[in-house]
C-alpha cells in the first residue's frame, strides 16, 4: 500500500511540474508575442512617405521594413565572417611563425654541424 501511495505521489508530482514548465513556457511565448504586436503596430503605425509625397500602404511598408532588416542581417553577417576569418588567420599566422622559428633553429643546427664537419675533416 505504501509502494503504491509513494509511486502515485511521483506521478502526480511529475504531472504538476510538467504542467508548471509548460505553463511557464507559454506564458513566455505569450510574452513575446505580446512584444512583437507591439513592435509591429508601432513600425505599422509611423507614416513613411515615397518620393511624391504620398503615404506608403502597408504592404509597401511590409516590403520597405522587409529590405532594411535584411540589409542589416547582411551588414551582421558580414560582421560576423569577417571576426572569424580574422580569427583563423591570426591562428595560421601564429603556426607560420612557429614554423619559421623552427626553421631558424633547423639552420642553426645544420651549420653548426656543417662547421663540425669541417673541423674533424681537416
Amino acid at each position: 500500500m505504501k509502494t503504491k501511495t509513494i509511486l502515485e505521489l511521483l506521478t502526480l508530482s511529475s504531472s504538476i511540474y510538467f504542467l508548471a514548465r509548460d505553463t511557464h513556457f507559454l506564458d513566455k511565448i505569450n510574452e513575446l508575442s505580446e512584444k512583437g504586436k507591439e513592435n509591429i503596430n508601432r513600425v505599422m503605425s509611423e507614416t513613411e512617405l515615397d518620393e511624391n509625397g504620398n503615404e506608403i500602404e502597408f504592404v509597401d511598408k511590409i516590403i520597405l521594413k522587409t529590405n532594411e532588416l535584411k540589409e542589416e542581417l547582411y551588414d551582421k553577417i558580414e560582421e560576423l565572417v569577417a571576426q572569424f576569418y580574422k580569427k583563423i588567420n591570426v591562428a595560421h599566422l601564429d603556426e607560420i611563425k612557429a614554423l619559421n622559428e623552427r626553421v631558424d633553429t633547423l639552420e642553426k643546427m645544420v651549420a653548426l654541424l656543417e662547421a663540425r664537419l669541417n673541423k674533424l675533416e681537416a
